[in-house]
């Protein structure tokens, strides 16, 4: 007997048992034929994650390599993930998953009903990915300490971070941060059938107070204060395909699905999912946490000088870094695709303005019927008219792209704008900031005079050597740069660039063409740039398709230009693309 099951499009996503009952002479028989799993399926046109473009399916839903994008807005940087949703055993870790968070939607998991809408299987990922329950998949580190477990950036993928959830009693696994994060809930919802990616978004504010906008404050020499406010020099998140029923949508569209519990003015919590095309128009109340979503692309930026007295001074304002550049990976490419406009219109345009008047009024209640010139008027009122009106431009350029081990070096360009002379005295430092926007270590102060004629250029060369920032850089390998002007000088003027310090590369060398089931072996080799010994090299391993478990190598002490060559080997056990991830540890990074 050959049997066809057809589950309707409504059907609820899951594991079923497939009976057979028999009656013959009088007696029934019950036999068991199997199990068979039901999931979401994009290339049915009654689905609600219905996907009509065949290379998108391929790679929102059947690609199991991924890049994260990180970095800053000016400098971004990339590295590969292995999502491996088709892994042994990771629909059924995915399953589990859904089991853990059904109290969050219905209190019990009696009423499995939820299970076949895409909206409500998302909130409960996106709520299990990382929430404060004891059974969330994953824990951010408090205050950057991760001594007690594995560094956030040392992950190549979602396979073992699932499993080690899964194997531990489903406790969180320590640590991970944005990135890891969207792209384990992107593993989950490739896997349930629901075409997901991982979205950077570059300059993102966390402000608790003003949901419009984020204060970066410095002291005179340029430091970087820790105030409430944070501004994440990028953020990771889930973008996933869907028909949104309970907004009436008879097709699917991307809905935006932030797993990082972040700090709102109503405590912390995680966003989504939020109609993507709702943030851009200001259509605040259509959707989960759409004021959030909205505040975090379309926020102020205005940076505040403390002086000894408490007394504190605008230095500039600026309406455009947040939001700026958000990005995901392209399809079918390895370079990344700007999908900045499906988030905010053109900036100054007159739909870029509807959109902000409509959101500003829904934010903030007191302005609910209050006119455009009105609420034009007060953001006016933010910007000091010195600001833009000092005379003086300038700007801090890369004159090299610095490898971890190299001296960053910078050419300041000062314009004076007037036909009078200027006579300023400027304070410099250089600060490592953390991703997320926590200032640490001051490494680096100076002060320089500088004289400008009228009309004229200058070009100030400002060399940070390895040295100076080496014992002090961190994972997020990234520093700011400041120069600000002496306030005794009158005038308040401050020019800032975020730097990024480039890791050394691991160069994987294929040394024979992986086949099923035929051994294979790759050459991993990787030089120490320092001037120093590396101590405690570790590399670590993954290979979607090509080893079920991560590989750790231990390479004990590199010295100074030495080159560490190892040789692994390994049997490709199932069909399909194959990429060998490698990640290179030590005590310096």
């Amino acid at each position: 007997i050959n049997i066809s099951v057809f589950p309707p499009s409504n059907a609820c996503i899951g594991r079923y048992i497939l009976n057979m009952q028999i009656t013959s002479c009088g007696h029934t028989y019950q036999r068991c034929l199997g199990d068979f799993y039901v999931l979401f399926n994009p290339w049915c046109a009654d689905d609600p994650v219905y996907m009509d473009n065949q290379a998108h399916r391929e790679e929102y839903v059947l690609n199991e390599h991924g890049i994260l994008y990180e970095g800053v807005h000016k400098h971004i940087t990339s590295r590969p993930w292995h999502f491996g949703q088709f892994e042994d055993g990771i629909l059924d870790i995915c399953l589990k998953i859904l089991d853990m968070g059904a109290s969050y939607h219905h209190g019990s998991d009696r009423d499995h009903c939820w299970r076949n809408d895409p909206v409500h299987v998302s909130m409960v990922v996106n709520h299990m990915i990382s929430s404060h329950t004891t059974s969330s998949i994953m824990k951010i580190p408090e205050n950057n300490d991760y001594l007690k477990g594995t560094k956030p950036f040392s992950w190549n993928g979602s396979v073992p971070i699932l499993q080690q959830w899964y194997n531990g009693r489903c406790r969180p696994v320590r640590y991970g941060y944005c990135g890891s994060l969207a792209s384990v809930m992107c593993t989950v919802m490739r896997c349930l059938g629901i075409p997901s990616r991982v979205v950077t978004n570059f300059c993102f504010p966390c402000s608790v107070e003003n949901p419009l906008g984020i204060n970066e404050i410095f002291d005179c020499t340029g430091k970087n204060l820790c105030g409430k406010d944070k501004l994440w020099r990028y953020h990771c998140w889930n973008e996933s395909w869907m028909a949104r029923r309970d907004l009436n949508q008879c097709c699917g569209d991307w809905q935006c699905l932030d797993p990082t519990p972040l700090e709102t003015g109503r405590g912390s919590s995680c966003s989504g999912p939020t109609w993507v095309r709702s943030i851009r128009e200001g259509e605040l109340d259509l959707d989960y946490d759409g004021h959030h979503m909205f505040s975090r692309v379309n926020s102020n930026y205005v940076g505040w000088l403390s002086q000894n007295n408490a007394k504190k001074t605008k230095v500039f304002c600026d309406t455009w870094p947040c939001g700026q550049h958000l990005i995901t990976k392209s399809v079918g490419s390895e370079q990344f695709e700007d999908i900045t406009g499906a988030y905010k219109y053109e900036l100054g345009s007159v739909k870029n303005k509807e959109a902000y008047y409509r959101a500003y009024r829904r934010i903030h209640p007191g302005y609910c019927n209050a006119s455009n010139c009105h609420i034009e008027r007060e953001l006016s009122s933010l910007k000091n008219p010195f600001l833009s009106d000092s005379g003086i431009n300038m700007r801090l350029k890369m004159a090299n792209c610095p490898m971890y081990g190299e001296d960053v070096q910078l050419h300041w360009l000062l314009e004076n704008l007037r036909s009078e002379n200027k006579n300023l005295k400027f304070n410099l430092c250089a600060q490592i900031i953390t991703y997320s926007g926590c200032p640490m270590d001051q490494f680096w102060k100076d002060s320089v005079n500088v004289t400008l004629g009228p009309r004229e250029v200058k070009k100030i060369p400002l060399c940070i050597s390895y040295s100076q920032y080496g014992p002090y850089l961190c994972d997020h390998n990234i520093m700011k740069v400041v120069a600000v002007s002496d306030p005794e000088c009158g005038e308040v003027l401050m020019v800032s660039r975020d730097i990024v310090i480039n890791r050394p590369p691991v160069i994987v060398k294929l040394l024979s063409q992986p086949r099923l089931k035929v051994p294979c072996t790759a050459e991993i080799s990787f030089c120490n740039p320092l001037q120093e010994d590396m101590k405690n090299c570790v590399m670590t391993l993954e290979g979607c398709g090509l080893f079920k478990e991560p590989m750790t190598i231990d390479l004990g002490t590199l010295a100074s230009n030495q080159q560490a060559r190892t040789i692994v080997e390994f049997t490709p056990y199932r069909l399909g693309s194959h990429r060998l991830l490698a990640n290179f540890g030590c005590h310096k990074f």
